[in-house]
């Protein structure tokens, strides 16, 4: 699994003391970064903050990282801080796992979900996989923002996380405070964030699917269709109120993602609602927007046809 590629550890003692809270739209950006900087610069900054946090992987040192994702940390401090092993996932994961015996926690991270171009082998959707293991704490970040301080929280951590990446939106800039630059930015694992406000229902996604359901909002907007769109940030655990919250207000909801239909995030969601005294708002049954229930074809025509769109 390519998710196994980057293990990143810290130790247990460190604890989220100083959480903040996610920055407001209104809260105007210092300037802009991409999720590639997001992610390296909080691991650089962790490195640097302890010297028992430690990065290993396939191509994490001389190599800078498959993506360049942890471009100059290996000349910044060494061999010992920043470790290339074989291909052999099981043998570093195993070594993650002695070192979280001895008071290191592990922190799982690694592209997640559809690529583009590299066929069913390397397009595997692990949100619902993970998220179901009691003991594991699992994100899924959208933004910048959410890249740097979740990835923060996730090495701070006593608990075992798994961080998911989708490799489309590495290059992706987005706008970004004075406040998340800050070396103690840190978001709290657990809590969604409200990307638009919005009255007349609610759009659910994690990691690439919030950019789907923003894109969704501006357009259903030109129809007098005001959306809630919500970034979970967390799959486990799940910001249940702010979902259910959002639910009494629009009465309506649709959840988004890029996996597969069965045993989705979705379907947890929504199941929730049901369960919930939010159920007796809604107005309409809530609605699933998922990839089609096929591995993922390699041609491209066939790919963007397997993944949902705005029209969807």
């Amino acid at each position: 699994m390519k998710l196994a590629k980057n293990i990143l550890k810290c130790n247990r003692n460190l604890v989220l003391s100083q959480r903040s809270l996610a920055t407001s739209q209104k809260t105007l950006a210092a300037q802009t970064i991409t999720v590639r900087e997001a992610i390296t610069n909080a691991m650089d900054e962790e490195i640097g903050r302890d010297e028992r946090v430690f990065l290993i992987g396939e191509e994490v040192a001389q190599y800078d990282g498959a993506y360049k994702m942890s471009k100059g940390l290996w000349k910044k401090y060494g061999d010992k801080r920043v470790v290339d092993t074989p291909i052999t996932e099981m043998g570093f994961a195993g070594i993650a796992v002695g070192a979280a015996m001895v008071k290191v926690p592990i922190v799982f991270r690694g592209p997640n979900g559809a690529a583009m171009g590299v066929g069913a082998q390397h397009s595997q959707e692990y949100a619902s996989w993970y998220s179901q293991c009691p003991g594991l704490k699992v994100v899924s970040p959208y933004s910048a923002e959410d890249c740097r301080g979740l990835l923060k929280a996730a090495i701070r951590d006593d608990d075992p996380v798994v961080f998911l990446e989708n490799e489309l939106v590495y290059g992706s800039q987005f706008p970004i405070s004075e406040e998340a630059l800050s070396p103690d930015f840190v978001l709290p694992i657990g809590k969604g964030k409200i990307e638009r406000e919005g009255k007349n229902v609610t759009l659910v996604s994690h990691s690439k699917g919030v950019h789907l359901c923003l894109e969704t909002a501006k357009e259903l907007e030109q129809s007098g269709i005001d959306c809630e769109v919500i970034n979970l940030r967390s799959l486990r655990p799940l910001d249940e109120d702010l979902i259910k919250n959002s639910v009494k207000k629009t009465h309506h909801l649709v959840t988004v993602e890029l996996g597969w239909p069965q045993c989705s995030i979705g379907a947890e969601i929504i199941s929730r609602i049901c369960e919930s005294d939010a159920f007796d708002y809604l107005d309409s049954a809530p609605l699933r927007v998922t990839g089609a229930d096929v591995p993922l074809p390699y041609a491209k025509t066939l790919e963007q046809n397997s993944l949902p769109q705005v029209a969807n």
